[in-house]
């Protein structure tokens, strides 16, 4: 039997607060991993807190990314809605970046109650860039963070100074990581790197995603 993969994405586009204008999934971290899950032969879902459109951020789009990313760019526009999936039926879950999950996937309860089922029975957990932003509200049955005392990464602070969001972002995603009790990782700015914990796989960036999605597949054992 194939094994079943549950993407979980952001639904926002412009950021509630007016400050940034281009916003959404990071188009780079949905495609490569879906194209490469889907190339092993897995069956994917994409889901969203609301369903509907999923936006990609307008600056990850160029005319210069391959041409099968646009069957990934349709395949945003109608998500399905993450509370009428039976999420317990698949054996992965995975949350592209971007800065729209820094809005939704970071406050969504929901979303929370999902990631904790899969850290319970011990299924796979993965997310990149600002993907672990839908990992800060899950605990585990001791109602501590997944995340404590785990070796985790995402879009370092470094990162986000480069490209000039730091003041924009309604928090920094290392430093919540960090105060939940994580061992936080980084590596040098736009480094492809991924961190491997027990069943959460994190990676830092958007050059990580393409080895996010290879762990995961290592780890289905596929």
């Amino acid at each position: 039997m194939s094994k079943k993969i549950l993407v979980v994405t952001t639904n926002v586009d412009n950021s509630p607060d007016g400050k940034i204008f281009s916003n959404g999934v990071w188009l780079e971290e949905f495609a490569v991993p879906y194209l490469i899950f889907k190339g092993n032969f897995c069956e994917i879902s994409v889901a969203s807190p609301n369903g509907g459109l999923a936006p990609v951020d307008e600056n990850s789009m160029s005319c210069s990314n391959p041409m099968e990313w646009d069957e990934c760019i349709k395949i945003l526009r109608n998500t399905q809605k993450l509370s009428e999936i039976n999420y317990e039926n698949f054996d992965a879950i995975f949350l592209p970046g971007g800065h729209g999950p820094m809005y939704d996937l970071a406050n969504d309860k929901f979303l929370a109650k999902v990631i904790e089922y899969f850290y319970n029975t011990e299924k796979i957990i993965s997310a990149v860039c600002h993907g672990p932003a839908g990992l800060l509200l899950a605990q585990d049955k001791w109602n501590t963070s997944i995340l404590k005392n785990k070796k985790v990464t995402c879009f370092t602070d470094d990162e986000e100074k480069i490209v000039k969001y730091s003041d924009l972002l309604p928090f920094s995603l290392e430093t919540k990581i960090r105060e939940l009790g994580a061992n936080f990782i980084a590596k040098k700015p736009w480094a492809e790197h991924v961190e491997i914990d027990g069943n959460i796989i994190t990676g830092q960036n958007p050059a990580s995603a393409i080895l996010v999605a290879e762990k995961v597949i290592e780890k289905l054992n596929i």
